[in-house]
């Protein structure tokens, strides 16, 4: 009984910080931390992955693709603490599906483009994510240790980052984003 219950606690604070991982992913790529860019208006596609969409002054922008790959590994992790019982290749698609989703919502509400090259990058993060908690369920031998790892590193990871979003938004950092 009681390893049931630690294991539905266990559950129950996995799905929390995915869910709270999901709102500020929400926040961050659909709502654009509630700032208004230029390009908002525009609709557009883009189904090359790695064309022209990523160049700037005739250079490829490594800083938007290394930060699309980030962005997702932890939807990976959580993918692989959640839906452990899934094949890796559900798992992959439940990545890619949820890339879909939000490169679909950027384009219909106007506030970003459809880019394939946002799927691959986003998918990849996501792959490194599942690989990473695969690999944690190995070395540790265990997968409620392996949760119990990433639910302590996710909750200071969320706290501090959900701590970094607020000052930003109330301007108390010495960096801005408007």
């Amino acid at each position: 009984m009681k390893k049931h219950r630690q294991n539905t606690t266990a559950n129950q604070l996995s799905t929390l910080l995915a869910l709270t991982y999901l709102a500020i992913l929400c926040w961050v790529l659909i709502l654009k931390l509630g700032v208004q860019f230029s390009y908002m208006q525009e609709r557009r596609i883009n189904l090359i992955p790695f064309g022209d969409s990523l160049l700037a002054n005739g250079r490829m922008d490594f800083m938007e693709l290394t930060l699309n790959v980030l962005i997702f590994v932890p939807m990976g992790v959580y993918i692989g603490v959640l839906f452990d019982k899934l094949m890796f290749g559900k798992k992959l698609l439940c990545v890619f599906l949820l890339s879909v989703l939000i490169e679909g919502l950027q384009y219909f509400l106007r506030i970003g483009a459809f880019d394939a090259t946002d799927l691959v990058t986003n998918t990849f993060g996501g792959l490194i994510g599942i690989v990473i908690f695969s690999a944690l369920e190995k070395v540790l031998k265990n997968k409620a240790k392996a949760q119990t790892l990433v639910n302590v590193l996710a909750t200071i990871g969320t706290l501090s980052l959900v701590t970094f979003l607020i000052l930003l938004k109330m301007n108390m950092l010495p960096i801005k984003y408007q």
